[in-house]
């Protein structure tokens, strides 16, 4: 069976760690992104100078119509998707609650809520026997933040993983006699750019000395655990979740 992997902002961080550690795995990769087309663009060339297969597609994953045309040029241009990674997600301005307006719930929440499971959806439409496909996985990537709150930072980010949680152990159930397995990575404090949208680009420096391991974490850590769960060495597991945080 060919092994075909979406990764939803796949341009930079863990996105791209994943989508160099998967054509180590040998699967042909789609790497989603919004705006960063050239981020984009260097993964893929990268991919294709060491032999691999890589096709990068724009679309925002938080329109249902974004999320459709995007699984149905994978479709054509490498096959029905068997391994989903639902990594896109944003944070906003490290703020309190109190100060949130409503615009940034939205955009927080349906980027990081609905489009996975928009994403979700579009998979298991290609994946599940019940609908003649072959079985496969789908990884999602939460954050540690779901359980910590981050208070006075950005609780609205974290709520949104406590859903992608709940989501993970539901849709696990939903799926699991229909050849497709779900679970969630929860990474911690990991050096990449998120940080940046947060007004804090050096936020893991600050704060590493609150990891039991006294430091943070590299995006290839976090890529390893999310190729493990897709693999066959994780066929009996579903519904995990997997903190790699450096005991936080």
């Amino acid at each position: 069976m060919n092994k075909v992997m979406v990764i939803t902002g796949g341009s930079r961080g863990i996105g791209a760690a994943t989508a160099y550690l998967a054509i180590d795995r040998g699967y042909a990769v789609c790497i989603n992104y919004l705006h960063n087309q050239e981020a984009a663009k260097r993964v893929v060339d990268s991919i294709q100078q060491a032999g691999g297969k890589a096709i990068a597609l724009a679309a925002d994953i938080s329109v249902e119509a974004d999320v459709i045309d995007l699984f149905n040029t994978v479709d054509t241009k490498l096959g029905k998707v068997t391994a989903l990674v639902n990594n896109a997600g944003i944070l906003e301005q490290q703020m309190r609650v109190e100060n949130m307006d409503f615009a940034r719930l939205q955009r927080v929440f349906t980027i990081n809520i609905i489009g996975s499971f928009l994403c979700a959806r579009e998979a298991i439409k290609r994946m599940s026997t019940k609908h003649g496909g072959r079985g496969g996985a789908i990884v999602n990537v939460s954050s540690v933040a779901s359980r910590l709150g981050s208070a006075g930072e950005y609780v609205d980010y974290a709520a949104s993983k406590g859903a992608i949680d709940t989501m993970t152990i539901g849709l696990a159930k939903e799926v699991a006699e229909e050849g497709i397995r779900v679970n969630a990575v929860r990474p911690g404090f990991i050096y990449t750019d998120i940080h940046a949208s947060g007004g804090e680009p050096n936020r893991v420096e600050r704060v590493k000395e609150f990891v039991p391991m006294k430091r943070g974490g590299q995006a290839m850590e976090v890529a390893r655990a999310i190729l493990w769960l897709l693999s066959d060495e994780a066929s009996y597991t579903t519904g995990s979740l997997i903190d790699i945080a450096g005991g936080r």
